[in-house]
């Protein structure tokens, strides 16, 4: 009787074990999945206030509406309240950087979220299309730094 109870013990202490890896697990894909959510809808704040900018007049300090190609990442990132010299903030969900298309000179916004699964960190790239607001955001993993 005394080798039944042992096994049982064991048995018992191998469920709970495995039950809890599961849960760790199920945890830290929710946390992921819910990182990426929050830079997407970062991004998508930023690409919005950047529309307002481009589209509210010198003489009340946005961009105006000018011409496109006269757009200038500083500017910008001033507009928004990142830091002016790396073009860049921090928050609780991630970092996000605006640059400008090489060959359009549209902005793009880059977040790289905080969480991590996998050595790989959520990453959205939105573009701000120009003088229409179209917005378009694409998610992707990047490798942990």
């Amino acid at each position: 009787m005394g080798t039944q109870q042992i096994l049982l013990i064991v048995l018992s202490v191998i469920i709970v074990g495995v039950a809890i890896a599961v849960g760790i697990s199920m945890f830290n894909s929710q946390a992921y999945n819910s990182n990426k959510s929050g830079i997407a809808a970062d991004a998508q704040s930023f690409a919005t206030q950047i529309v307002q900018y481009y589209k509210t007049p010198q003489s009340q300090g946005g961009f105006g509406g000018e011409d496109v190609d006269s757009l200038v990442v500083s500017d910008i990132s001033g507009y928004l309240g990142f830091d002016a010299t790396t073009n860049s903030t921090v928050n609780e969900n991630g970092t996000y950087t605006i640059s400008l298309d090489g060959t359009s000179g549209m902005p793009i916004i880059t977040g790289v979220g905080s969480a991590e699964k996998d050595s790989k960190n959520p990453q959205i790239v939105t573009t701000v299309e120009l003088p229409s607001g179209e917005i378009t955001a694409v998610a992707s993993d990047v490798d942990v730094p």
